[in-house]
């Protein structure tokens, strides 16, 4: 039977009435700090935690709990003859329930202006003890850092005057996940404080945002997590305003979609299948964008996930009601616009007001393999007019600049091997994903047809023979751009010479895997 419980919560939810309840009950009430005094303001008697441990509370509250009197209470084994004969000995009774939960440590680091010693300050260091120590002794001890779970504990104790085993290890695998997720959060803030070099040990915490139907396929179980400390321009901040629920295809599709769309301040559109772009237009409207985008590949856009930068109108809402999509995004739909689309009720609509912010340069991606992960910097290179060298003969003409960095912008996020081809800031051919450059060529120079003659060739990595040129010599590509670097450099060089062909060279190798 439970005859002591001490509570300690920064989280006062649900306070009150737990504590009432539990009084009624005939269970001791123990307390420290704001918790305490809450309680007694509230007439709900208590007992504060310096009178148990005969020792008042000092260094501003740093420490209170910290003392043999309340951890022996939490940690004595009841069945354990002489762990009862050590703690009666000693003056110590047991404690039966812990109810903690921690200092606001994420809620304090996300605090704009939030100085260097308000963080620290709240690092939690007595509360994540007691919840370790409850935890670790579940067989004896029911433990709460959930208010969440304050109605099934009371139901139980009102029923038997206990909890059972079960609840009791559920409850102290929360308790690990919890100090876990919040030790993990101080490590990253610690490291985002320090020379940024990655650790030797890698500490990364996740919440859960949803669980999803299932993964990629059916048979496979899902769920989707956001990081700790949320971004503002990332997927898990958008607020869903139409349609089913996002699919894990989805998520994965909607990522790189809102990637790509990072690279453009003008407005833009990109559609997205598979994780690939399939079209990708930049104009002066976003109508005009979205004409560009749609009609880069009619018939890969069905299905497929549009992210927009600029607030959808009624217009654009038009156009793009006509065909079956999956997913929009963007930074905010007009009321009309949004009366539009709502209609088509499995179409998923997403507000991400930060959609098009880019990425800050530091950033770190991750990428699992079995056993292990693999982390990396965000590419956030951003390729500029004085960013590129011409190496033939021929120069490109003024007309083309700003299709050189358009496609360079945009085979960034196609997999790799990749080939872009754009006209008038518009794809009209894109080959992802070969394991051979010529045969991701030919698939872009085919999927342009007529459209790739004038075009821009752009691709991820250098061209390792001369193939690729002669393939774009071919279909009247009028110049390309490559990162160069390959030991036949000068091969490409004399068949872009001798077809009078520009090409310019970047440096900057986009592999995308």
């Amino acid at each position: 039977m439970m005859k002591r419980a001490l509570l300690s919560v920064s989280d006062k939810t649900g306070l009150i009435e737990l504590a009432t309840q539990l009084n009624q009950l005939g269970i001791e009430l123990l307390s420290t700090g704001g918790t305490a005094t809450a309680l007694v303001r509230a007439g709900i008697p208590v007992t504060n935690v310096s009178d148990v441990t005969g020792f008042p509370e000092c260094l501003d509250g740093r420490v209170k709990t910290l003392h043999p009197k309340i951890h022996g209470g939490i940690l004595a084994i009841r069945d354990n003859p002489e762990h009862m004969a050590t703690i009666a000995g000693l003056g110590i009774e047991p404690i039966d329930l812990v109810i903690i939960n921690l200092y606001p440590f994420k809620q304090t680091v996300m605090k704009p202006g939030a100085t260097p010693e308000e963080c620290i300050e709240n690092i939690d260091i007595g509360g994540p003890s007691m919840l370790r120590a409850a935890a670790k002794n579940h067989h004896d001890v029911t433990v709460l850092v959930d208010p969440v779970d304050y109605a099934q504990v009371l139901g139980e104790i009102e029923a038997t005057g206990n909890t059972t085993l079960a609840t009791r290890f559920g409850l102290a695998r929360k308790v690990f996940e919890h100090t876990a997720a919040y030790d993990a959060l101080i490590a990253q803030y610690f490291q985002s404080a320090g020379d940024k070099a990655l650790p030797g040990l890698l500490t990364l915490t996740y919440e859960r945002v949803s669980s999803l139907r299932y993964g990629e396929n059916p048979h496979q179980s899902a769920s989707f997590y956001r990081e700790a400390l949320p971004k503002a321009g990332s997927l898990t901040e958008a607020e869903q305003l139409g349609g089913k629920e996002l699919s894990y295809n989805n998520i994965a599709d909607t990522d790189a979609a809102i990637a790509l769309l990072k690279e453009f301040a003008e407005p833009t559109v990109v559609a997205i299948k598979h994780a690939n772009p399939c079209g990708v237009g930049s104009a002066d409207s976003l109508l005009a964008a979205w004409t560009k985008a749609y009609e880069a590949d009619k018939v890969s856009i069905f299905g497929g996930i549009v992210a927009l930068n600029r607030t959808v109108t009624a217009d654009v809402a038009d156009q793009m009601k006509e065909i079956f999509l999956e997913v929009i995004v963007a930074p905010d739909f007009a009321p009309d616009a949004l009366e539009i689309l709502q209609k088509k009720k499995n179409l998923r609509l997403l507000k991400l007001p930060a959609v098009a912010d880019p990425i800050a340069a530091g950033e770190q991606m991750i990428k699992q393999v079995y056993g292990g992960i693999l982390v990396q910097d965000q590419d956030t290179q951003v390729l500029t007019e004085t960013g590129f060298t011409v190496v033939t003969e021929a120069q490109p003409s003024a007309a083309d600049q700003d299709d050189l960095l358009f496609a360079m912008k945009v085979v960034k996020h196609v997999k790799s091997n990749a080939i872009v081809l754009v006209k008038n800031l518009q794809t009209v051919g894109i080959g992802p994903g070969q394991p051979n450059r010529i045969t991701s060529a030919g698939i872009a120079i085919a999927n342009a047809g007529e459209k790739a003659k004038g075009s821009i060739l752009g691709s991820d990595a250098f061209f390792p023979f001369a193939d690729t040129v002669q393939a774009a010599a071919a279909a009247g590509i009028a110049a390309i751009i490559q990162p160069g670097g390959s030991m036949r450099d000068q091969e490409s060089i004399d068949a872009c010479n001798q077809a009078k062909i520009p090409m310019a060279f970047t440096g900057m190798r986009h592999f995308r895997h």
